[in-house]
C-alpha cells in the first residue's frame, strides 16, 4: 500500500469492500456495529474513499437515491485494490510489528505513584478493563456475522484479557508485599 493511504482506516475499508459494494456511510455503520477498533468519523471516511479512488484501489459502482434523501455512491473495490490489500494484509499478519502503546511507556514510571497512588490507578484500569471486556463479550454474542468477520474483535478481547490478568497480578504483589518501591520498610 502506499503510504499515503497505509493507515488502520483504509485497511478497513479495503476489507469492507472486499466484503461487498458499499457507501462511505454503510462502511461507518459496519464499523460501529462490528465494534472495530478503527476509529473513523464521517469526513475521515470520505476522505479514505477518495484517497483510495485516487490510487486506483476502489472505483464508483453505481449513485442510487433514496427518495428525498441526498444521493450516494456505491464504490466496491478493483483488481488493484485486492491486491493491495491482500499484499499489505499477508506483510501485517506475517511480521510482527513493535508497537509502542502509552500505556508501557507509563508502566515503566509506575513508581513515581507511590504503592498507595499505583494501586489507585491500576485498580481503576482494571474496572476500564472489565467493562471492556463486558463490552466486547455482548459484541461477539451479538454478531450476526460469520465468525471470520469478527475474529479481530476476538483478538482484542485475548489482548485485553491478557492485560487485565496482568494488572491484577500487579495488583496482588502490590498487596501482599511482593512488590516494593525503593526506600519502603519491605525492601
Amino acid at each position: 500500500m502506499a503510504r499515503s493511504v497505509d493507515n488502520p482506516l483504509a485497511l478497513a475499508v479495503l476489507g469492507l469492500l472486499l466484503e461487498r459494494p458499499m457507501h462511505p456511510y454503510e462502511m461507518g455503520v459496519v464499523l460501529r456495529e462490528r465494534g472495530t477498533n478503527v476509529r473513523t468519523n464521517r469526513g475521515s471516511l470520505y476522505d479514505v474513499v477518495a484517497a483510495l479512488e485516487r490510487q486506483g484501489w476502489a472505483r464508483a459502482r453505481e449513485t442510487v437515491r433514496d427518495g428525498t434523501r441526498p444521493a450516494r455512491t456505491v464504490y466496491e473495490l478493483t483488481p488493484g485494490g485486492r491486491t493491495a490489500f491482500t499484499a499489505r494484509l499477508d506483510e501485517l499478519i506475517r511480521v510482527p510489528r513493535q508497537e509502542y502503546p502509552v500505556f508501557l511507556t507509563a508502566v515503566a514510571y509506575l513508581g513515581a505513584l507511590g504503592p498507595e497512588g499505583a494501586t489507585a490507578a491500576l485498580t481503576e484500569r482494571a474496572g476500564r478493563l472489565r467493562d471492556d471486556l463486558a463490552r466486547l463479550d455482548t459484541g461477539l454474542a451479538e454478531a450476526d456475522v460469520p465468525r471470520l468477520y469478527v475474529i479481530e474483535a476476538e483478538y482484542a478481547r485475548a489482548l485485553v484479557q491478557a492485560e487485565l490478568a496482568w494488572v491484577e497480578g500487579v495488583l496482588t504483589e502490590i498487596a501482599d508485599g511482593t512488590l516494593t518501591w525503593p526506600g519502603s520498610e519491605e525492601d
